[in-house]
Formats: C-alpha cells, sequence, structure tokens
C-alpha cells in the first residue's frame, strides 16, 4: 500500500517534470493521472487493494466529518437551551483496535469532535477512557463509537 502511494507520487513529480511546473495544482492533477494509470493497470501490478484501501479511508475520513457536523449542532442545542440538563460522565471504552497508530487514531477523531474528550488509555491498552458532556446511556455511546469510528478505522488499515 504504502509503496504504491509512493509510485503514483513518483508519478505525480514525473508529471510536474515533464510539464515544467511544479505547482500544487498541476502536482494534484499528475496525482490524479498517475491514479488512473496505476488503475488501468492494475490486474498486472497487483493495485487492486491499492484503489479500495483509498475508498475506505475516504469513507473514513467522510464518516468524521458527518460526526463532526452533528457534533456540532447537539452541542450549540446544548448551549442554546434556556436551562442546560447534562450528564456528563467519563465512559470506559473497550478497544477493539491494539495497533498504536489506531488507537492514537481513535482518540484523536474523538477528541475533535464536539462533546468529546479523550482522556486517557489504560496501561494493558485495552480501555479508552473518554469524557462526554452529555452521556445519558453510556453503552449507547460505546455502541455509537464502536460502529462508527472504530469500525471504520479497523476496515481502512487492516
Amino acid at each position: 500500500m504504502t509503496g504504491l502511494f509512493l509510485i503514483n507520487i513518483l508519478l505525480s513529480l514525473a508529471w510536474g517534470a515533464v510539464t515544467g511546473s511544479f505547482e500544487i495544482v498541476n502536482l494534484g492533477f499528475g496525482f490524479a493521472l498517475g491514479s488512473v494509470a496505476l488503475y488501468l493497470i492494475r490486474e498486472q501490478v497487483g493495485t487492486g487493494g491499492y484503489f479500495s484501501r483509498s475508498y475506505k479511508v475516504v469513507n473514513l475520513a467522510l464518516t468524521f466529518i458527518y460526526e463532526l457536523v452533528l457534533s456540532a449542532v447537539r452541542v450549540a442545542a446544548i448551549v442554546l437551551r434556556p436551562r442546560i440538563d447534562l450528564e456528563p460522565g467519563i465512559i470506559a471504552y473497550p478497544l477493539t483496535v491494539d495497533r498504536d497508530f489506531e488507537i492514537t487514531m481513535l482518540a484523536n477523531l474523538i477528541t475533535l469532535t464536539p462533546g468529546t474528550l479523550s482522556v486517557d488509555v489504560s496501561n494493558d491498552r485495552k480501555t479508552l477512557y473518554v469524557h462526554c458532556i452529555d452521556v445519558p446511556d453510556p453503552q449507547a455511546t460505546i455502541d455509537d463509537i464502536k460502529n462508527g469510528f472504530e469500525r471504520k478505522i479497523l476496515e481502512a488499515f487492516r
């Protein structure tokens, strides 16, 4: 996967050299052309996994944007209420991801989402502690994370 990404970057740089322009837009176009070229010869060089993984990474990014907007609306609704009635708390989220990169990505995605904050990871790396601004049902929050961010991370990087 990373080797093919580097080949795609090299194709982009080659495009910049051929056209004589290394502007970001031109290099982006070269990257897109390189992607098309790799896609056309995917059976000969075995790049099929590169494209399915790229799709899954884009899907993870879109899921994050969706959750970001949804959470921002929820937090705005909480702030705009005349009477704020919250049940804040810290939940112990059991991790399925076990690689450092995956744990870090999950913790950062949770922290970047309004209303939640990753507080700590247990020493055995099996539990992530998450502070939530409003958590009336901790199990529902755990299920949301498990079926959202964590599932998408596992799909994209395994």
